[in-house]
């Protein structure tokens, strides 16, 4: 009898011990984004921040602090526009929309080279995944963007033609290599003459990884700190 109980005992622990090991939950997995630059013809480096949202990924509508009356616009292609943009809305309280293309742009830096220039010699309005709603609450719209082969991304045409800008305040701000506006801010001014443009804060791609104090001062020369 005694044998017949130590056989049960021993069982039931066997089997407590397997039922436990099943219970482990498998480890997740990430990937890494690729490194890649801003500005097509323009940049200083090989590698920059990468993205946080995929481009092509249904956009959200703009991420929304309560009672704010301007937006931080960007387009970032390698993330240098999107590290400024997120320090602009951090000192401003500013809502934030990321324009990102209905059609995602390629990873691969020589390709997008000859795919920006195609889309400038066409005059293109690539199509935005997303849209801002309420446009007309924000009396001042922070718009960034890099240095495309001496323009702003033609997507950024996009973005003008399809808002309306009348009575709002345009603040500009570009990434670049060190080609700056290159006469961008007029072609704004064209675009938008019912708006009024500020003066613009260009930075190189060595100060977008902490551009904290250039922003400060610029909102503060523009009449727009907090």
């Amino acid at each position: 009898m005694k044998k017949f109980l130590s056989l049960v005992l021993t069982l039931t622990m066997v089997f407590s011990l397997a039922a436990c090991g099943n219970n482990g939950s498998p480890e997740g997995s990430s990937l890494a984004a690729p490194s890649q630059t801003e500005n097509p013809a323009t940049s200083e480096e090989s590698t920059t921040p990468s993205e946080s949202t995929p481009q092509g990924e249904e956009a959200s509508q703009p991420e929304t602090e309560a009672g704010a009356t301007s937006l931080v616009v960007y387009f970032s292609w390698s993330g240098n526009t999107e590290s400024v943009a997120q320090e602009i809305q951090a000192q401003t309280g500013a809502d934030l929309f990321e324009i990102i293309p209905a059609e995602p742009y390629t990873d691969d830096y020589n390709t997008l080279l000859d795919i920006a220039q195609e889309e400038q010699a066409n005059d293109a309005r690539p199509a935005i995944a997303g849209t801002v709603a309420n446009f007309e609450q924000y009396d001042v719209v922070y718009l960034g963007y890099p240095n495309w082969w001496g323009d702003m991304p033609m997507i950024l045409y996009t973005f003008l033609d399809t808002y309306d800008f009348s009575g709002k305040t345009i603040a500009p701000f570009v990434t670049s290599g060190g080609s700056g506006f290159s006469g961008t801010i007029r072609t704004i001014e064209s675009m938008e003459p019912n708006a009024a443009v500020t003066e613009g804060l260009s930075l190189g791609s060595s100060q977008t990884a902490n551009p904290g104090s250039d922003v400060a001062q610029w909102l503060s020369d523009i009449g727009l700190s907090e």
